[in-house]
């Protein structure tokens, strides 16, 4: 090559570096949502019926943020010169774009309906918070280190440190129960044996890459499918994960080959699709602390939950009462040993590891937040824990909070399979105070591991206002026995008064023996059946035949 040649060729590398740096990332927040009111008055047109049914489980009412971001201002910002748009978000009523300096700043005075601009280097922006960044690193394979009557097989030690067994001995395995995985990619998941059970029952509901826009998604970084195996992979004696019989959605969101700011809103967008199809709980084992340009990258303390567009997102995402469970991160041994978001976020979940004997990993990230805030939340198997090899379809030993979370996530898919009428806040405080450190948390161990057998034995025994709600009577109307559906252990706590129409006391019983009562002796006619336990009481309405 001659040297003017080389010369060329230097120039043209040149300018393209500069090109792809000198083009910033940015989220441009819009004033309103036009016509708000007119989706709110269709719920069905914005959320699935499940998702519904979820929100009013919890008495969530639908609001301004379900409502999708208006589409004439992203084709504005589409057809802007010198502007990308990359992606949205209706929680945060936001748009992700990519441009100039220049060309972004003239947004605000072009177009009305923006709020304000924020960009992903801090440095651009008016108000800074951040005090220094985290130590540089350029981006590499950030995942290079990752490695009923069920026989867990070489999963047994993950679910029964968490004593996940109990539960699926009580019947709870993750029926009916909807998990999204929001992750790099899930190749093979469609042809592993491991995965067949999934697939003959229908388990696989769906899923997206955002990463290119494409309906497939068996594609990507393996490291997916390894986060899924822990959940709901199965081979009869070999291996079963902690949700064997959980629902599924399959998101991509993260490409494997760079670290970049759009991941963040490609994770957001994810959320919301999970939440509008009514999924119970989202499990991310990702993380974001630096990036492949360092002028994007978070400091400490931006680690409040409260900075990040992605644990913003996060935290409205956990409003709408869905249960995010994310990994607390892999930089314990590293200058930078914090959480990376959204895990740094108040309602989210965040699971640090321990090995098979309950020691901590060193590798699991530390807490507290910026703010103080006690993180990791609690801890699971993540050291030489099991997955599914996404090559041979095989057990394997591996590595990572990235493993840890979703143990968790299946068993707390389970757990509130068990007490569907909990909210997502309550499951989760549930399951902090049944660990073992939960009086004497730590910056590591956070509030330690938890213990779901003591969990479900406290919501059945102390939990009153939870087990009236749950009572209920059949048949009805009755012609001799009502049968009452409670749990067993309660039910010498309940004294049963039966009224007339007048007000007049026909019946009572003082600590019900059983689950039966009989009412052969009535006339027919309606009746008022009162329930006591305690401070507490149930009124049902009885027919008599």
């Amino acid at each position: 090559m001659n040297l003017l040649m080389k010369k060329i060729v230097f120039l043209c590398t040149f300018f393209s570096v500069c090109h792809l740096f000198s083009q910033e990332d940015a989220w441009v927040f819009l004033k309103d949502k036009p016509n708000y009111a007119v989706y709110l008055e269709s719920p069905l047109s914005i959320l699935s019926q499940r998702a519904l049914n979820r929100r009013a489980r919890q008495n969530i009412p639908l609001d301004v943020k379900d409502v999708p971001v208006n589409a004439s201002y992203c084709a504005q910002l589409q057809n802007a010169t010198g502007i990308t748009v990359l992606a949205t978000s209706k929680w945060l009523n936001a748009i992700h774009i990519q441009g100039a300096q220049t060309a972004i700043n003239e947004l605000v005075a072009t177009y009305s309906f923006i709020d304000e601009i924020e960009y992903a280097n801090k440095a651009l922006n008016a108000k800074r918070k951040r005090i220094k960044p985290p130590t540089t690193k350029h981006h590499t394979d950030k995942f290079a280190n990752q490695v009923s009557e069920l026989n867990y097989g070489s999963a047994e030690t993950q679910i029964t440190m968490l004593k996940g067994d109990y539960l699926h001995e009580e019947g709870y395995t993750g029926e009916g129960m909807q998990i999204a995985v929001i992750d790099a990619g899930f190749p093979n998941v469609d042809q592993l044996d491991a995965f067949e059970r999934l697939r003959t029952n229908h388990k696989i509901l769906g899923g997206y890459d955002f990463v290119n826009r494409s309906t497939e998604f068996y594609t990507g970084h393996n490291h997916g499918t390894n986060v899924l195996s822990a959940i709901g992979g199965y081979i009869e004696d070999v291996f079963v994960g902690t949700a064997p019989d959980a629902s599924f959605y399959l998101f991509i969101t993260e490409d494997a080959a760079k670290e970049v700011p759009l991941e963040e809103s490609l994770w957001v967008e994810a959320a919301e699709r999970a939440d509008s199809l009514g999924v119970d709980v989202i499990n991310t084992s990702l993380g974001y602390t630096t990036f492949d340009n360092a002028n994007y990258n978070y400091s400490y303390s931006d680690m409040d939950g409260e900075t990040t567009f992605i644990s913003r997102g996060a935290a409205i995402g956990a409003s709408r009462g869905m249960l995010l469970v994310n990994s607390a991160g892999n930089s314990g041994n590293d200058t930078w040993k914090y959480m990376g978001a959204p895990a740094d976020a108040a309602a989210v979940f965040s699971i640090g590891a321990v090995n098979a004997t309950r020691a901590i990993a060193p590798f699991s990230s530390f807490g507290p937040t910026a703010d103080s805030r006690i993180k990791p939340d609690v801890l699971a198997h993540g050291q030489s824990v099991f997955v599914i090899d996404h090559v041979s379809g095989n057990p394997k030993t591996s590595n990572g909070t990235s493993f840890s979370s979703p143990v968790i996530a299946g068993v707390l898919a389970c757990f509130w399979q068990a007490f569907p009428n909990l909210t997502s806040t309550q499951i989760m405080q549930r399951i902090r105070e049944s660990a073992d450190r939960y009086d004497s948390p730590d910056a590591q161990y956070g509030y330690g591991i938890p213990d779901f057998k003591a969990a479900y034995s406290a919501v059945l025994h102390t939990d009153e206002a939870y087990l009236m709600e749950r009572i209920a009577i059949s048949p009805n109307p009755v012609a001799d026995t009502v049968v009452f559906t409670m749990n067993t252990t309660h039910s010498n706590q309940l004294s049963i008064q039966i009224f007339s129409t007048l007000g007049k006391k026909v019946f009572e019983e003082e600590n019900l023996k059983s689950k039966t009562v009989d009412v052969s002796q009535l006339p027919g006619g309606v009746y008022i059946l009162t329930i006591k336990s305690g401070t507490y009481q149930k009124t049902l309405k009885l027919i008599k035949k």
